[in-house]
């Protein structure tokens, strides 16, 4: 077993001051450019420490990186929006991708406005390129429809219906529904666009969104658009709502269908575990007998869901007792059965327990995967056990199994929650070397502990990391930020981020506002105040107008 010890560095004292990095870049913030590489935008005008003070001195933590990291931060090299466009192109080392990038992240109002400023450069557009650009800005719908328009203008080239679909994701995402339907529309007279996937990806969004009603609405004409209204479609609808918390209406849909639409396991797998998620657990029971009574036998599937009900509410005894009936019918626990029951004793600080569960599945049969392994090292990490969550993961590729993002995230989390700093950001290094594909959840843990330790820094160079995956922050990163900037004190860093989030047709949360605002007015910052109020009336105004156009043109 490896043992990882890492040395602790003193903090560096800096001697000079350097020009600020910019990351963020839009036409309400005054900005200074500068290619120098250090961390943190300069601050507009609106963005004041005190209407009567003058600014505090830096934190000596801002500019602060780990020595052994220093090397890998410092040459990573930023997205710079000093230098103008043609000095972007004439840059041999960038890909087209990078390239549009940097011109795609200029705010623009419109994503009409983002096509005209990719016109006259002479790129062009192919299915790999809008793919890799739609991946990279899809939590920012107005330069990824933006690209989206751009190329579908130009005479050679026509999109694929993965592109539609990936297109329509993105648009739902936003809640951009009108439009989502414009476009379905267009990909319905192009002819056989639109399929199952589309409109999946219809229901999914609108689901999400709470629009419950709609998503229904969307099924019951889904033959409109030449996809079957069948067993298969129905569940996917079923699925949305569930996990959406509407277990209601998915029960509603199942009501009104049951009788025109032929059922599947898969149909009542849904309800149970829409009814075990809302903690109703009689209306389960309910939905497994109806189960039986119309042929189909409670799987692996069905009885899991109970686990994972009585595993959230820790009575462990009722665990027990339905492992002991899936064993008298024979019914084998799979690999994520032992997970969620492992998973939760380990919340519970029960580890010996859930160590116990891990002996036992591998007495069992059951040979341990990925998951399995990101369960022990959470349990061992939240215990404390770092060392021994470190082993576990060295020790994975010597059983053969290969660590997945799932694990990278699990380890990185535990050594983020006890501000593990160079173990954390060392791991995200071993990501990238082991060319394992970072993703969103990667991130939140080491921003939010750059927000504790006040790294910016290191944050900035985070976000760039993102971008660099394709990974684009979404509402939830951003509420992240400014939570943890406003707790730590830097509440002009949070200011920018709140901005960007608005800018990006995002609306903040009332908890992220009400932080916010109160900060500034703790700190007498009434100019920014003002100004973070004027966002959020016009991210409220803009949800409203979308609200209002949605439910007065929504047709099918």
């Amino acid at each position: 077993m490896l043992s990882s010890k890492f040395q602790i560095f003193k903090l560096l004292s800096h001697t000079r001051k350097t020009k600020p990095f910019i990351f963020l870049y839009h036409p309400l913030c005054t900005m200074t450019y500068s290619t120098q590489l250090t961390e943190s935008p300069e601050l507009p005008s609106w963005v004041k420490f005190s209407d009567t003070q003058n600014p505090s001195n830096p934190d000596s933590d801002d500019d602060f990186v780990i020595p052994s990291l220093a090397g890998w931060v410092d040459n990573h090299k930023f997205h710079d929006h000093s230098k103008v466009v043609k000095q972007m192109l004439s840059e041999n080392t960038e890909t087209e991708v990078d390239k549009i990038s940097k011109i795609l992240k200029n705010w623009y109002p419109s994503p009409d406005n983002a096509a005209e400023a990719l016109n006259g450069f002479g790129f062009i557009a192919s299915n790999n390129l809008v793919e890799q650009l739609l991946k990279r800005f899809c939590n920012d719908w107005v330069p990824a429809f933006g690209v989206f328009t751009w190329a579908k203008m130009q005479t050679s080239y026509r999109h694929s219906p993965e592109l539609y679909d990936s297109m329509v994701d993105i648009l739902g995402k936003a809640e951009q529904f009108h439009t989502v339907w414009e476009l379905v529309e267009e990909m319905n007279e192009l002819g056989g666009y639109v399929t199952l996937v589309t409109m999946s990806k219809v229901m999914r969004r609108l689901a999400k969104a709470g629009k419950y009603k709609e998503a229904i609405e969307a099924f019951r004409k889904i033959e409109m658009f030449g996809v079957s209204k069948d067993t298969t479609s129905m569940n996917v609808l079923m699925d949305a709502l569930v996990k959406e918390g509407s277990v209601e209406d998915a029960h509603d849909v199942f009501l009104t269908f049951k009788k025109v639409i032929p059922l599947s396991a898969h149909t009542f797998n849904v309800l149970i575990h829409g009814w075990c998620k809302a903690r109703k657990l009689d209306h389960a029971k309910k939905a497994m007998e109806d189960m039986e009574k119309h042929g189909f036998q409670p799987d692996v599937f069905s009885y899991t869901y109970f686990i994972g009900a009585y595993c959230r509410e820790k009575d462990f005894r009722k665990v027990d007792k339905i492992l002991e009936e899936m064993k008298d019918k024979g019914c084998r626990p799979s690999e994520v059965t032992y997970t969620i029951v492992m998973h939760a004793l380990g919340k519970a600080k029960r580890i010996n327990e859930a160590l116990e569960v891990y002996e036992k599945m591998k007495r069992n049969g059951c040979v341990p995967d990925a998951s399995i392994y990101s369960s022990l090292i959470f349990i061992l990490g939240k215990s404390g056990r770092l060392k021994d969550a470190r082993d576990v993961f060295e020790d994975m590729t010597k059983q053969g199994v290969s660590r997945d993002a799932l694990t990278y995230n699990t380890l990185i989390s535990c050594y983020c929650v006890h501000l593990q700093e160079e173990a954390a950001m060392k791991l995200l290094q071993q990501m990238e070397e082991d060319t394992c594909k970072p993703n969103l959840k990667t991130y939140g843990p080491l921003l939010k502990m750059c927000c504790q330790k006040k790294r910016m820094k290191v944050l900035y160079f985070l976000l760039d990391h993102m971008f660099r995956n394709d990974i684009s922050p979404e509402v939830g990163t951003y509420s992240l930020l400014v939570h943890g900037l406003c707790k730590n004190g830097k509440l002009e860093h949070a200011c920018l981020f709140f901005e960007e989030m608005v800018l990006k047709g995002m609306v903040p949360k009332d908890c992220t506002y009400k932080m916010l605002t109160e900060g500034l007015e703790g700190k007498s910052m009434t100019k920014a105040k003002e100004h973070i109020e004027k966002l959020m009336s016009r991210s409220q105004n803009n949800e409203a107008k979308e609200h209002i156009y949605y439910n007065g043109s929504f047709c099918l």
